[in-house]
């Protein structure tokens, strides 16, 4: 396709969009009454397991054991594994609203090491930021590296490995994922606890976005956004070899006009799970969206994990107890959750029973 009418073919997705307004589940389904595939070959956990934990400060010294006990509570086999955090850099914040925060993304390395972790590294693909060096610097994560000796791989220009699609919502057939990803045991996802003008919310599985090398897919990913920005999140988390393990950061979220522009929220608050569907999920409520209203998590929970709230064991804190109203743009103001009673949990104490 000539540079020229992949721009003018991208500006009109754009403008249909603002004009129709958020491309919600229900109106994605009446668009494809029938879909061309079907799920098949996945196999959803029976039920999920899902962390809230309270905190309202990026003090390192208070987040090494918060986070230290949430992540061994899941008790992954780390020990010799490598693995990748995938944090949400997306462009420089001085704010502190946008990325996830420097801090949080060291304290997890060194809760992985600890656990036995032969390697762990950082790794992103920003979309908006061809230089990396000048966005990591000035978002203080360079620094946090340094200290801790955290190697970083820039996704955008990593290696790449073929991947033939194993669902077929954005028509692609094929991805080419970053050797890093595809190499590692475990991801760890690492987002921020933002809405998003256009998807609705921005959480684990959109942040996986952020895996796919801008030196095939360009700047900001304008492929995959030509072919839909929900059904391309299908297409990639449904293509990785395993599950990433998440980590949501929203001590401080976002509202209103995310992933960029939008307004800081104290929601004093971080999610862990290994069901990336599920975290979401309860993200979304927590942030007082329905998460079967949002096109991308609902057609997620058909096959890839668990978006109903009764196969979702909720430990550490409530959702009930801890959601609050994120403004919403007012097209993707039909997202709004309506009510969130029964949404209980259990403490870490008794995270095994």
């Amino acid at each position: 396709m000539k540079r020229r009418d992949f721009v003018l073919r991208a500006t009109a997705a754009v403008s249909a969009v603002a004009a129709g307004g958020a491309l919600t589940y229900d109106r994605w389904r009446e668009a494809h009454p029938t879909l061309p595939w079907q799920p098949q070959g996945f196999r959803q956990p029976g039920q999920s397991r899902v962390a809230i934990v309270r905190h309202t400060s990026y003090d390192t010294s208070k987040l090494e054991e918060e986070v230290g006990r949430a992540v061994a509570s899941f008790h992954l086999p780390v020990s010799g594994c490598r693995v990748v955090l995938k944090p949400n850099f997306v462009e420089y914040d001085p704010q502190g609203v946008i990325n996830t925060n420097p801090a949080l993304v060291g304290v997890v390395a060194q809760a992985f090491r600890q656990l036995g972790a032969r390697s762990v590294i950082v790794a992103e693909g920003p979309g908006h930021r061809r230089d990396n060096a000048y966005l990591l610097a000035a978002s203080g994560l360079l620094d946090m590296m340094r200290d801790l000796r955290v190697p970083y791989v820039d996704l955008n220009t990593d290696d790449v490995v073929r991947v033939v699609c194993r669902s077929n919502y954005s028509g692609l057939g094929e991805l080419w994922l970053p050797r890093t990803i595809v190499d590692a045991d475990l991801v760890v996802s690492m987002p921020k606890l933002k809405t998003h003008h256009w998807a609705g919310v921005t959480l684990s599985m959109k942040n996986l976005f952020g895996i796919m090398p801008g030196a095939v897919y360009g700047w900001p990913k304008n492929v995959l956004h030509q072919h839909g920005i929900e059904r391309s999140i299908l297409d990639i988390n449904a293509a990785l070899p395993r599950a990433p393990f998440t980590i949501v950061d929203g001590i401080v979220g976002m509202e209103g006009n995310g992933p960029i522009q939008g307004t800081a929220v104290n929601s004093g608050v971080l999610i862990f799970g290994d069901d990336p569907v599920a975290v979401d999920a309860t993200a979304a409520r927590l942030m007082e969206v329905d998460p079967a209203k949002v096109m991308y998590l609902r057609e997620a929970g058909r096959f890839l994990g668990n978006l109903d709230p009764a196969r979702i064991v909720q430990i550490g804190e409530s959702v009930k107890g801890n959601s609050r109203p994120f403004a919403l743009l007012s097209q993707v103001a039909d997202l709004r959750q309506v009510g969130i009673a029964g949404l209980g949990a259990i403490g870490l104490a008794n995270r095994d029973h």
